[in-house]
């Protein structure tokens, strides 16, 4: 064997696993330590507004997710064609075009959530956590890597909004997905018993106060502080 070849064999280098200890945080970090609102305090807005009750608010979970992958993934795989003065144009216009294909989905197959979603499923386009990923990381790594960044970062998003969704639809409405759960708790209790639910939850200052509390938790857990 030539030297040559023994340089070249030292310097291959074994592929990286599909789901190496690098690739698991992209995917798991996102979930707590880098929350993105939590932590990073970015999708609020949707976070208050479509948490009345669980199955809008699973939706649009579903919704995110698939906007913030495929949207990392054409943004990666594009990311050496695009000039640098046009990215921003570029990488909304891309997220337009999904969140109108998720538009017309559930227009198309579920339109009783899309008109109660509509608004919100358009603002997507706005959410920071979207143009965030595709600015901080698509832009400069690879495809599959973008992927799984942009599942992490979104199934992050999503448990969070699924939480205060559970907590606001349970104590406001005495429900979850629709189920009556203070009905059947006091059923089971005689016909004088009634579990009363709290209004203050269905309104946006109940969204603030559950979201609020899971911020605390979570930041009390993982010592995280802003500086």
């Amino acid at each position: 064997m030539s030297a040559e070849t023994v340089e070249k064999a030292i310097a291959t280098k074994p592929a990286e696993a599909l789901l190496s200890k690098r690739r698991k945080k992209l995917v798991s970090d996102p979930l707590v330590d880098e929350n993105p609102i939590t932590i990073q305090v970015l999708g609020i807005c949707s976070a208050l507004a479509v948490t009345t009750q669980m199955k809008p608010t699973l939706v649009m979970a579903i919704s995110v997710i698939f906007v913030v992958v495929m949207s990392n993934l054409v943004i990666s795989l594009m990311r050496n064609t695009i000039p640098s003065r046009v990215r921003i144009i570029v990488q909304l216009a891309v997220v337009a075009t999904l969140v109108t294909l998720v538009s017309e989905v559930l227009k198309a197959f579920a339109y009783d959530m899309y008109k109660e979603l509509s608004v919100f499923v358009g603002l997507i386009i706005t959410n920071c956590i979207v143009m965030g990923r595709l600015e901080a990381f698509a832009l400069g790594n690879k495809p599959y890597d973008s992927v799984l960044d942009g599942f992490g970062s979104a199934l992050g998003y999503s448990w969070i909004i699924l939480a205060v969704a559970f907590f606001r639809e349970l104590l406001g409405s005495g429900a979850v997905f629709g189920l009556p759960v203070y009905e059947s708790i006091s059923s089971l209790f005689g016909p004088d018993f009634k579990l009363a639910t709290n209004g203050l939850m269905v309104s946006p200052v109940g969204a603030f106060i559950i979201l609020g509390l899971i911020i605390w938790v979570q930041r009390t857990k993982t010592g995280y502080v802003e500086h």
